[in-house]
């Protein structure tokens, strides 16, 4: 269990926002604020090393400092109003922790949208991000890069699943809307919290499993309150979480253009790639140590994950039907997602 961190009030917060703007005569200095333990892949293989990469082109006029278990205050779902007010400069961030603030992007999590290559999803959202098509979800903020996470596995405290029946009755944590759907389509409770709480919640059997990807089995010690893993066949999993990389937009303004240049020169395509091949990397050993402890690897059949894509198909068409509500048209976003990860994942 992540200790709980001592909330810094927001006035205190607020002084962080107004020195991360200033600039001494050398350095620049931004806050950078996420959820996860400095532990945890999220920081040390994908935020660290983009940060040292940005101050490097920089030519050391910007200091990228990372705050990470919510240590500047607050909690998971606050992450996206403390970037968009000033309070810190940039945040990694899930975006479904905030329901309906970014229907367009909620097309990656729908399932077998993304089934089990990162960084061809994380293109087709690229793609999707500059053509405008989910643009608007972002208006707010400046982003930096969004992506994925190699997709959810269902975890499991005490039951072996192999086909949707295994789930009706079981309460299941999921942080999003659409997670929460798929939860449902399978005859399980959703329990919507976010994942630095999941350990205590199976511990105490406030949940019976969960739908992670496996990279967060090392840094939450997931294996140490679960004995099943499950995916599907060849790694697919049943959809994903869209997170995004994003920075406050007057702190963006305040920057020099070379410095603003050296933020667009580590966030274009390539970056983009590698962070799909971070999070797809990572999995290996969380499920390694799993397997280690002794905890069963299972990976149903095509037939099995047969039944659960008949079961959870209906939740495409319940998104299409919810977002058209909004005036957006998720066919159109759904054909277009799919085709573009597919051109990707050649």
């Amino acid at each position: 269990m992540i200790p709980r961190r001592r909330i810094i009030p927001f006035v205190v917060a607020a002084g962080f926002a107004a020195l991360a703007g200033s600039a001494s005569a050398q350095t620049i200095n931004l806050k950078l604020h996420h959820l996860l333990p400095a532990v945890a892949p999220a920081h040390t293989k994908m935020l660290t090393p983009w940060a040292q990469d940005v101050e490097k082109a920089a030519g050391g006029k910007v200091k990228i400092e990372l705050y990470p278990a919510m240590t500047l205050g607050g909690k998971p779902p606050e992450l996206i109003n403390q970037v968009r007010d000033g309070v810190v400069d940039i945040v990694w961030t899930v975006n479904g922790y905030t329901p309906n603030l970014f229907p367009r992007s909620e097309v990656f999590e729908l399932p077998f949208i993304h089934t089990n290559n990162a960084v061809a999803t994380n293109l087709a959202m690229r793609d999707m991000l500059l053509s405008g098509e989910i643009a608007e979800d972002f208006k707010d903020v400046k982003v930096m890069f969004l992506h994925v996470h190699a997709g959810q596995a269902i975890h499991m405290a005490d039951k072996e699943v192999r086909k949707p029946d295994d789930l009706k009755g079981l309460k299941m944590r999921i942080p999003t809307r659409t997670g929460a759907w798929i939860i449902e389509a399978l005859g399980a409770s959703a329990v919507s919290m976010p994942v630095p709480d999941l350990p205590q919640a199976l511990s105490k059997k406030v949940v019976d499993g969960a739908l992670v990807p496996w990279e967060i089995i090392p840094p939450l010690k997931l294996h140490e309150v679960t004995k099943f893993q499950i995916e599907g066949p060849n790694k697919v999993r049943f959809g994903t979480t869209t997170f995004q990389v994003s920075m406050n937009k007057n702190s963006w303004a305040k920057l020099p253009p070379d410095v603003q240049k050296a933020f667009e020169a580590n966030n274009g395509e390539a970056r983009w790639r590698a962070v799909g091949k971070v999070w797809t990397d990572s999995e290996e050993g969380g499920i390694g140590m799993a397997t280690k402890r002794g905890n069963k690897h299972i990976q149903i059949s095509e037939a099995e994950l047969g039944q659960f894509k008949q079961k959870l198909e209906p939740v495409v068409q319940r998104w299409v039907d919810e977002v058209k509500t909004k005036g957006i048209d998720g066919n159109a976003l759904v054909k277009k997602a799919r085709a573009l990860i597919a051109k990707y994942s050649k």
